[in-house]
């Protein structure tokens, strides 16, 4: 059973059984009130599937504040259960249900593009290409960031078919992480996607005083 957490856009927690089945699929769609909801999401998710073996961690990109309220929760939750935290990069999950999705129906994906709102007039994409032989996403790029203005024309020289996110599935990063577990694979480190900078900075070193 693996729990499933992300605040790379809003907040969601899943659970998931080892062959995919989603036991509970809870979310919230606010992008900034990550910290006022993980806890009751979390606590809803563990009554369903209070016994989870893994937690798959969604790595982002996303916003900085954000994105560490899922990732420190996670990490703490693990620790507790005494369970190994998998990381996954939020796009995966994205474009793993993408894909899913259109196998369902027949549709031919092609090359796509998960692009996500990094505000400050850019976009965080990563490309794919279908699914390998583990069923997970094919990245053809890592997550990068583009200007507003230049990305289309930067998809349309990669091949790439444009989809933008406004939400990720834990259930989704979840199943990533099952698959990756089951071929042996890591598909992410253990740092965060930030892709920038916080905005906030160390103080100066406070000056002199003669």
């Amino acid at each position: 059973m693996i729990l499933g957490i992300d605040t790379s856009l809003g907040t969601a927690v899943a659970a998931i059984s080892r062959d995919g089945e989603v036991l509970v699929d809870e979310q919230s769609s606010n992008p900034l009130g990550h910290a006022e909801v993980i806890g009751d999401l979390l606590r809803r998710a563990s009554a369903v599937a209070p016994a989870p073996t893994h937690v798959a961690i969604g790595m982002g990109p996303g916003p900085f504040t954000g994105l560490r309220v899922g990732i420190a929760t996670a990490r703490v939750y693990a620790l507790g259960r005494g369970i190994p935290a998998v990381p996954v990069p939020s796009h995966d999950g994205v474009a793993l249900g993408i894909l899913l999705a259109d196998a369902l129906t027949g549709t031919d994906t092609g090359r796509f593009a998960v692009v996500t709102d990094a505000r400050r007039k850019e976009f965080a994409f990563s490309i794919y290409d279908g699914l390998d032989d583990d069923g997970l996403p094919v990245r053809v790029t890592d997550a990068a960031l583009s200007p507003r203005d230049e990305l289309d024309e930067r998809l349309a020289a990669a091949g790439a078919r444009r989809y933008d996110a406004t939400a990720v599935s834990a259930a989704m990063i979840a199943l990533a992480a099952a698959r990756a577990l089951d071929a042996g694979r890591t598909l992410a480190d253990g740092e965060p996607l930030y892709l920038r900078s916080p905005d906030v900075v160390a103080a100066h070193a406070p000056k002199r005083v003669s």
